[in-house]
């Protein structure tokens, strides 16, 4: 038997996509953090716009009420619980996944708008180098934006793989089952 009519309305689902969406951004948002990427403001303002659109959890209330002058102090003590509590995952920043992570977010945020094609794989190229095999594609187009006066492509073209590539990432699954490099 399905859910009642209410449950499977369009404004249900409208809801459901928002509060999905929401979950999305406060975890990337904490992704970016976590590698040095966005503020700890940032996380705070990714944890209002959770509550808004309809996340709620004791922890993620304290951690919208910070303010900007208390964000950089209490976001690494409240940070975790809140995520913990609505089922989210936080990467430690020095880790693989938490790399990855951040690959993804600014992947999102590009194909949203937030960042060109250009100043996404130099931010990643700047701050993961060659030395992340999910991001390897993006360095490379990276270096192929310094080397276009030496070539016949176009920045055109450039662009087009760079979002293409970070459609691909943003694609794949984005918390995996089982951390790959956290200790033991």
């Amino acid at each position: 038997m399905t859910g009642s009519p209410a449950a499977d309305s369009p404004a249900e689902a409208d809801r459901e996509q928002l509060i999905a969406a929401a979950a999305i951004g406060l975890q990337d948002r904490a992704a970016l953090w976590s590698t040095g990427e966005t503020g700890a403001a940032d996380v705070v303002a990714a944890a209002c716009d959770a509550l808004v659109a309809g996340l709620d959890s004791p922890a993620l209330r304290i951690l919208a009420a910070c303010t900007r002058a208390e964000a950089d102090y209490d976001v690494p003590d409240l940070l975790p619980p809140a995520l913990d509590e609505l089922g989210l995952t936080l990467h430690t920043g020095d880790s693989v996944d938490g790399r990855e992570a951040a690959v993804r977010a600014l992947a999102a945020r590009m194909l949203a708008g937030e960042l060109t094609a250009r100043e996404l794989v130099w931010r990643i190229h700047q701050h993961f180098g060659h030395e992340l095999p999910l991001a390897g594609r993006l360095v490379e187009l990276d270096d192929e934006y310094d080397a276009l006066e030496y070539s016949d492509g176009t920045p055109a073209q450039i662009d087009a793989e760079v979002t293409a590539e970070a459609r691909r990432l943003v694609r794949r699954p984005r918390a995996p089952a089982e951390p790959r490099d956290e200790p033991c």
